[in-house]
């Protein structure tokens, strides 16, 4: 504001000294007036923003977005905020465990600011109050934490930091909406342990993996052999029985055929003429049996009586005499 006055005062002076604008003088100098009270009284705030006005040293209001006018010379823009949400780096920290070990972990935060005035007034930086706290209360939860448990908390671990600089904020005028922690890292020789350690546990899977599969294998095979030799005992047993089977039947066959055929000897024998026909037939199958030894075997063996064809048919028609009979009885 008081560069632009002394810029009106000096083009007024210019003005007054020049004999063609003298006359101007004093309406330039009403002009430029107002074009500073202008510029100076009237602020456009972006959306998203508030602006903290002081009004002679002390807290006046804070401008909302869109057109606003104040007073020149009394009222000023003492602080801009934006109420968008933001995210903060939280730089690189070591933290101990409860089990004594160094852990380097950073995170991120992400603030809004709630209230412009108190976000003015309640702290000198209030970027610098929520990093140093959030710091602050990360080491104590990671403090309170073994190794192993700090790689499974981070949830549990961000809820607890942004508990604590949500409470602290609410003086600060910052609401902190969440904390994430980006990487823990460990030591280097704790990071050599834990893949010894990882690299363990799968081999130990491996081998349990490797072992229920032989067992699985095993039984399967054992109980393969199993149903096939109940498979196997069993088609045996199916085939002797049906062998068996056969073989009855077979039998029960030949005997019914021999019996019929007896029986039609006999019943042919009793018919008229049927002696003179079996004779005939004994006498034929005697020749031809002798014929065919003649000429399959060397040997020949003759009986004592083979010239008495006569008494051998009478021998064969006594025992089919005996049959008849028998039948009829």
């Amino acid at each position: 504001m008081i560069p632009k006055l002394i810029g009106v005062i000096a083009l007024t002076f210019f003005a007054a000294s020049n004999d063609v604008t003298r006359p101007l003088a004093i309406p330039i100098f009403i002009i430029a007036l107002v074009v500073v009270f202008v510029m100076e009284g009237v602020r456009v705030v972006p959306q998203q923003n508030a602006w903290v006005v002081e009004r002679l040293g002390k807290f006046h209001a804070v401008l909302e977005p869109g057109l606003n006018v104040i007073v020149p010379f009394f009222d000023r823009v003492a602080y801009k905020h934006s109420l968008k949400e933001v995210p903060l780096d939280v730089s690189e920290q070591v933290c101990i465990t409860r089990d004594n070990t160094q852990l380097a972990v950073d995170g991120v935060i992400y603030y809004q600011v709630t209230d412009p005035r108190l976000a003015s007034y309640g702290s000198s930086n209030y970027i610098a109050a929520i990093t140093q706290l959030a710091q602050t209360a990360l080491r104590s939860e990671i403090g309170k934490m073994e190794l192993d448990k700090t790689f499974e908390s981070r949830d549990e671990m961000n809820r607890q930091v942004v508990s604590v600089l949500d409470e602290a904020g609410r003086s600060w005028g910052v609401k902190v909406l969440r904390y994430e922690i980006k990487n823990i890292t460990p030591p280097e020789a704790i990071l050599r342990s834990m893949q010894q350690q990882i690299t363990a546990e799968r081999e130990k899977r491996a081998l349990i993996a490797k072992s229920e599969g032989e067992k699985q294998q095993e039984i399967n095979v054992a109980e393969g052999e199993k149903q096939a030799a109940v498979l196997k005992s069993e088609g045996d047993k199916t085939s002797r029985i049906n062998k068996a089977q056969g073989e009855a039947t077979a039998l029960r066959l030949v005997a019914e055929a021999t019996a019929a055929a007896v029986e039609s000897v006999a019943v042919a024998i009793g018919k008229e003429g049927g002696a003179q026909a079996a004779n005939l037939k004994v006498a034929e199958l005697y020749i031809n049996a002798f014929a065919l030894l003649a000429k399959t075997n060397n040997t020949m063996i003759i009986p004592s009586n083979v010239a008495d064809i006569a008494g051998v048919v009478a021998t064969a028609m006594t025992v089919l005499d005996k049959s008849k009979v028998g039948s009829k009885g």
